[in-house]
């Protein structure tokens, strides 16, 4: 991290200070609180503000530092909090959970609590009829890699199917998946030795162009499930007969 910039606390209140002098609370997450920061790192700050009525969020540059403010009333913040949760993918409630406060009215505890107690929750659990389906297309990307003959087409599969078995080996587990970056610290938090396998398979297909290491690996996370499914899989069949029943009465 560039260590000529401001503390990023200090730029963070004193960018709160001048423009959301209405917050109630101001909360600073991100890489540079978790001692992740890079050079090109930004300040990641949620805003508390009842004065307005609707969420949003913007991106700009203040104190030699990129800023992406996320606004919020408290209302609205639970709201995303929701949907990050029910998409598995709790990037607020992350933010909220290990920030740091910088500012406070008293409440900060309380929203903080909340989203460790919905990251600790886990993301709903599949049921069967969820896992079958995500089998299934699962099975179609795998099949789609192996047949591929097109080097150009075939990277760009590969990089579905890892993003889809990251999902199904993490939402089968209920644990939160990732986007980007976030797709191996996800799979490094929920097993690590299943991470480096996962890394070491996919760099041996983008560096060699071999495929057998990431078929191994689709179908071992396959086997507890049944394998690879395509003979008998329907989507949406039963609902499209009753109404042709019903049309015929």
């Amino acid at each position: 991290m560039n260590k000529n910039r401001m503390d990023p606390c200090k730029a963070a209140k004193l960018f709160c200070d001048k423009n959301f002098f209405t917050s109630e609370i101001v909360l600073l997450g991100g890489s540079v609180i978790r001692g992740e920061a890079t050079d090109t790192s930004d300040l990641d700050i949620v805003i508390i503000d009842e004065s307005i009525h609707s969420a949003y969020r913007e991106s700009l540059f203040a104190y030699d530092w990129p800023i992406e403010v996320f606004v919020h009333n408290k209302k609205t913040l639970i709201d995303f909090f929701k949907s990050d949760c029910e998409r598995a993918r709790p990037s607020l409630p992350r933010m909220v959970a290990e920030a740091v406060v910088i500012k406070d009215n008293g409440y900060s505890s309380r929203l903080k609590e909340q989203a460790e107690g919905l990251l600790n929750e886990g993301p709903p659990e599949w049921d069967s009829s969820m896992i079958r389906m995500k089998r299934y297309f699962l099975t179609d990307l795998l099949d789609d890699f192996i047949g591929s003959t097109n080097h150009g087409e075939t990277i760009f599969i590969a990089g579905t199917l890892a993003e889809s078995l990251h999902e199904f080996v993490l939402r089968t587990n209920r644990h939160w998946i990732g986007s980007s970056k976030w797709i191996i610290r996800a799979l490094t938090a929920y097993n690590p030795v299943f991470a480096e396998k996962f890394i070491e398979s996919f760099s041996a297909f983008y560096q060699t162009g071999e495929k057998g290491q990431v078929i191994s690996l689709v179908d071992s996370v396959l086997k507890p499930y049944g394998g690879r499914l395509f003979e008998g899989f329907s989507l949406g069949k039963h609902s499209v007969e009753v109404e042709c029943g019903e049309n015929e009465r």
